[in-house]
Formats: C-alpha cells, sequence, structure tokens
C-alpha cells in the first residue's frame, strides 16, 4: 500500500485534490483533456503504480478514472490542495456516500494539523 507517489517533480498522496493533465489522439489531431478531483487510492508498486482520481460532475454524479502512472499519456500532474495530513487511511472509498461537505472536513483537518506542527 502506498501513500505517495511521485510523477516527474510533482508529489502527491491520498487525499490531495489534483488536476491531471492527459494527451488525447483524435484522428490527426491532438489536443490536452483536464481532470480535476481527489485522490482516493494509489494502488501497486514500481511500473504498474495506478491512482484513482474523483470528482463529482454535472448533476451531482460521481466520476472516477483510474490512471497508470507510467502513462505516457499525462502529461503533468498538478497538486492544488494538499490533504494528506487530514486523512487516515490508504484508501479513501468511503468518500462515495459523503457529500461535498463532509469531503471538505478532510482538509480542515489536514490544515488544523498542519499549523499545530509548525
Amino acid at each position: 500500500m502506498s501513500l505517495t507517489a511521485k510523477f516527474q517533480d510533482s508529489q502527491f498522496a491520498v487525499g490531495d485534490k489534483i488536476r491531471v493533465s492527459q494527451k488525447i489522439h483524435e484522428g490527426g489531431k491532438q489536443r490536452t483533456q483536464l481532470f480535476e478531483g481527489l485522490v482516493i487510492a494509489i494502488k501497486n508498486r514500481g511500473e504498474n503504480k495506478t491512482f484513482t482520481v474523483r470528482k463529482i460532475g454535472e448533476a451531482r454524479i460521481g466520476i472516477e478514472r483510474i490512471f497508470p502512472l507510467a502513462s505516457p499519456t499525462i502529461e503533468k500532474i498538478v497538486v492544488i490542495k494538499k490533504g494528506f495530513g487530514g486523512v487516515n487511511r490508504a484508501k479513501l472509498y468511503y468518500v462515495r456516500a459523503k457529500s461535498s461537505r463532509e469531503i471538505e472536513k478532510i482538509y480542515s483537518r489536514a490544515s488544523r494539523r498542519a499549523s499545530s506542527k509548525k
């Protein structure tokens, strides 16, 4: 079980809110697609490492995508908000049943823990 992962020069962890830029090839054209959400799981080791990102889409429907960390289609990963300090588990599958308000508690716990350590 892994709690953190590193892609190029960015380090992210379970509970962080990230933005993944992915290259998409459609016919002869190429475009960049962004997927922004909460990292709910990081699995496996080495070359096989994958991470699952969950976002709330249109009409409050949850959308999850599993990205292989070694995928050549991933351009970059940007950490938007750190939430690792507020997480007590390696897999956050329980957030599937939570509201966005309850998920925000993860970030408030993380900020409280970070400020108390200083």
